[in-house]
């Protein structure tokens, strides 16, 4: 629990940014009770869930940062650290060799666990492969960054359809950004791809649509048209409608959702199978590859095996993870 907890705190303080305060002038060194009281504001206020709260035992300086004993809820005690003005968190002191050898131990243990389920895969001639992701959720474009090479490979030879969760967890854009890719899908499916490409550089829809030269208005009367007949919106600004009381309904898959048990992002889909993979490019191969009847010879080609970087751009690699966007 420990290990999770302070995995976590360090991916998220990564995501959001550690700098406490904006300006990087040089300060004096806050007190040994100020750090206390910045470090459990910190952790309360951006990293903890609604209602849950850690408190620190203890600070003491060390070296050229103040480190922290984090009570957190459960029992467990971590130590996070922070910069000796105050201005920097750390949520932790990672042993390299510890968390890489963690990191090849989950990976294979997750390879040995997929061969099994490979076998449980139906065979077509044309496998149909359905992927449910939220469009920001940073999992769920790792795995779009890994599937494009396979789709770039496999091309015609399978029939591949994006689909989206039946909640979003990124707020409006997030909404608004699935109906446009659904209605790109609908009505311009050649263009899906290019487009997919572009917008999980940085995120900006607007410029792809006109870089991959997609018809705006098609689009946007596409877009209307399908907000009015899911009510899409309408939910939106209706919170009652909210999954849980907490996030929006988005309900033109949520039949497919249920069907597959799709709880997360993102969820992949074989042939009717919701299946477990990795998220590099050569694992995804292999693993849309056991929906062929007679596979063909591009599930022979050498795809890159390094696992994208979870969230937007195309710089970087991540280590093979389960991890989703879920509630």
């Amino acid at each position: 629990m420990k290990k999770i907890f302070v995995l976590s705190l360090f991916f998220l303080v990564f995501l959001s940014g550690c700098n406490l305060v904006g300006d990087k002038n040089e300060a004096k060194e806050v007190t040994l009770e100020e750090a206390k009281v910045i470090i459990a504001d910190f952790i309360n206020e951006y990293l903890m869930q609604q209602g849950q709260e850690v408190s620190i035992s203890e600070v003491v300086k060390e070296n050229s940062l103040y480190r922290a004993s984090v009570n957190v809820p459960g029992g467990q005690v971590t130590e996070s650290y922070l910069s000796l003005d105050g201005k920097t968190f750390f949520p932790s002191a990672l042993d390299i060799a510890e968390v890489e050898g963690e990191a090849e131990a989950s990976a294979s243990s997750q390879n040995a666990s997929q061969e099994a389920t490979l076998a449980d895969v139906s065979k077509q001639k044309t496998p149909k492969v359905e992927l449910f992701v939220m469009s920001h959720c940073l999992y769920g474009t790792q795995m779009e960054k890994g599937i494009l090479q396979v789709l770039d490979t496999l091309g015609d030879k399978v029939d591949f359809e994006l689909k989206f969760c039946d909640y979003a967890m990124h707020d409006k854009k997030e909404v608004d950004e699935q109906i446009a890719q659904y209605c790109i899908q609908k009505n311009e499916p050649e263009k899906l791809k290019e487009y997919l490409y572009c917008f999980l550089e940085d995120a900006d829809g607007e410029r792809c649509v006109a870089s991959v030269g997609i018809n705006k208005s098609s689009l946007d009367s596409c877009v209307t048209a399908t907000d009015n007949e899911y009510k899409i919106t309408e939910m939106y600004n209706d919170r009652n409608t909210w999954k849980g009381g907490s996030y929006p309904t988005f309900p033109i898959y949520e039949d497919d959702a249920a069907k597959y048990a799709v709880s997360g992002s993102p969820s992949l889909v074989i042939n009717g199978t919701k299946i477990s993979s990795g998220r590099d490019s050569s694992t995804l191969l292999r693993t849309i590859c056991a929906g062929f009847e007679n596979a063909p010879s591009e599930c022979n080609t050498e795809l890159s095996a390094v696992s994208p970087a979870p969230g937007f751009g195309f710089d970087g690699s991540g280590s093979a993870t389960a991890a989703e966007c879920g509630s």
